[in-house]
């Protein structure tokens, strides 16, 4: 009964703690609501900026798998680029030896549960106001009390190796074997890390051995770089249901850690070496003959790894991005037809997840803007094979359109089950109109492709100069589809006018009424046959429509505001 018991806490102390993050996440995202992304952008302008945001937010958090799962979540919604995500990265590293030090200098974490309660009755004043904004600063105080109150329950809970060192004294036997000792300490650190999920609780139990001299320094060196192999696994399990970017994140987080623990290994005596020289000159003694000294010895060990891997490898980071996109390759035109950014589901609020459905609707615009490709490929072939070819695309480009229109619809619809802001209601109003404008798109190109369809059963011939004048609308609705992806783009914040978007949809208008006045003196003066005259101008008309669904979504965006 009493292992029951001692279970049921462990889970209970875990719901608590979870529960905390995720209240502190979601009201962090409600209180930053649309500026998390100016925010974000802002922190990460620059190698040294995002180096130091990971660092930071994992010295605050003490956990760099927490931090790269946050990382691969923004990058997935689209918050941050794969280049910014590879620095972020980089510092959450860093920021991982901030753990070491605190137990190496101070030998025990302060008790932050002890302020959870006045926490709370500061978030519940808070709650009681009639300010949304209020409120969940008011959810955030309480989370991060939550959170801490949940890990020091959590802590309590679970058996205290300190008070039972004879757990991991089998250890000490595998110290003997030379350089492979050295390997199997790497993996003894990455199994452990990838067991608890956290390198920083790994560094403190690998302390925990080293003082008590289970282990000499190096074996506790081998067991750190293990740990930073370890704590790449989160973020790749994260990534394995996001897109294409955020698995290209996680692996480059991968990529990092690997190429240090290889170097370090290649030269693994040296740098123990130095490692021991700096901590004697600092007065912390040998690393190598005392076991107080070996504390400082790994702590000094696992700054210098992650500081000079992130100093080499900062100015790689191009590089990077390009080796995990080889790795990793963008699906192609065909796979391009299933959702890219909403697949993994909804993110843990209905702001953020509004910023995915943004992205995935950009995607969406994009499909639109190549099916109009094959549309001018269609203009212009008169091999029947061929056409019929290009003819099945574009039905097939048709059904997509359909599809994604309800898997997207399908997810505003469970965003809209959630609690948004007024502003957030207009943008999700505003979604489902653009992505009915954009299936519209989708018809149009197919209707274009039945009227050449038809045109091709008749035996009708477009001449040069009408394919050319085909082609020069294309060119105008190409303008507008740009004009259109910008604004997307551009978000519901930034956006100030549409008057490129405008003058894109009067130029497709002022064309269509010449080319209709021109048609009708070619018919007066038999240029070509009056069935021919219909498919074509069957055409132009189809792609003025387009340029009304396109200007539709441009006025959709701008009337959020």
């Amino acid at each position: 009964m009493s292992i029951l018991f001692q279970i049921l806490q462990v889970l209970g102390s875990l719901g608590l703690f979870l529960y905390g993050m995720t209240l502190l996440s979601e009201s962090l995202q409600k209180v930053a609501g649309d500026k998390m992304r100016s925010i974000l952008a802002a922190m990460t302008s620059n190698s040294f900026k995002r180096v130091l945001t990971g660092l930071f937010i994992t010295a605050i958090i003490q956990s760099s798998s927490a931090t790269t799962v946050m990382v691969v979540s923004f990058v997935n919604a689209g918050l941050l680029s794969l280049a910014q995500s590879v620095g972020v990265i980089m510092g959450a590293n860093i920021g991982t030896t901030v753990t070491a030090w605190i137990i190496s200098l101070l030998g025990f974490k302060a008790d932050i549960s002890v302020l959870s309660i006045p926490l709370i009755g500061i978030g519940f004043a808070f709650m009681m106001s009639k300010s949304k904004k209020r409120k969940s600063i008011g959810e955030l105080i309480i989370g991060f009390a939550l959170l801490f109150l949940g890990l020091s329950f959590l802590k309590n809970s679970v058996p205290d190796l300190k008070s039972t060192p004879e757990v991991l004294e089998f250890i000490k036997e595998w110290t003997s074997f030379g350089f492979f000792s050295v390997l199997i300490f790497v993996a003894f650190g990455t199994l452990l890390t990838i067991v608890l999920q956290s390198s920083s609780a790994t560094m403190a139990l690998t302390l925990v051995m080293s003082s008590y001299g289970w282990i000499p320094f190096e074996m506790a060196a081998a067991m750190v770089l293990g740990e930073n192999i370890g704590t790449t696994i989160t973020a790749n399990i994260a990534a394995a249901i996001a897109n294409v970017s955020a698995r290209r994140a996680a692996l480059a987080h991968t990529v990092f850690n690997l190429f240090g623990v290889t170097w370090v290994l290649i030269l693994f005596n040296p740098i123990l070496r130095l490692v021991s020289y700096i901590t004697i000159s600092v007065g912390g003694g040998d690393p190598f003959l005392s076991s107080d000294s070996t504390l400082y010895g790994v702590s000094f060990l696992h700054t210098l790894f992650n500081v000079t891997n992130t100093l080499l490898l900062v100015w790689f980071t191009p590089q990077i991005v390009k080796l995990v996109s080889y790795v990793i390759k963008a699906p192609k035109v065909e796979e391009v037809f299933r959702l890219q950014f909403i697949q993994g589901g909804l993110l843990s609020t209905a702001e953020l997840s509004l910023t995915q459905a943004k992205h995935e609707i950009v995607n969406f615009a994009h499909l639109g803007q190549r099916q109009f490709e094959y549309v001018r490929s269609a203009i212009k072939e008169c091999d029947k094979d061929s056409f019929d070819g290009i003819f099945s695309k574009l039905e097939h480009y048709e059904q997509i359109t359909d599809r994604v229109e309800l898997e997207i619809a399908n997810y505003l619809n469970n965003i809209s089950e959630g609690e948004i802001s007024e502003e957030s209601g207009r943008r999700l109003q505003a979604m489902y109109t653009i992505i009915s404008e954009i299936e519209s798109i989708g018809d149009s190109g197919y209707n274009i492709a039945r009227i050449l369809q038809r045109k091709k059963v008749y035996n009708s011939k477009f001449d040069p100069d009408m394919v050319k004048k085909l082609e020069h609308m294309l060119d105008l609705l190409d303008n507008a589809f740009k004009q259109m992806i910008f604004n997307l783009e551009l978000g519901y914040k930034n956006i100030s006018n549409i008057s490129g978007a405008e003058d894109a949809e009067n130029s497709i208008n002022e064309y269509r009424n010449h080319l209709k006045e021109e048609h009708l003196l070619n018919l007066e003066n038999n240029v070509y046959n009056y069935q021919t005259g219909v498919f074509y101008m069957d055409v132009i008309a189809e792609c003025e429509k387009v340029g009304d669904y396109i200007i539709n979504v441009s006025e959709a965006i701008i009337e959020v505001q």
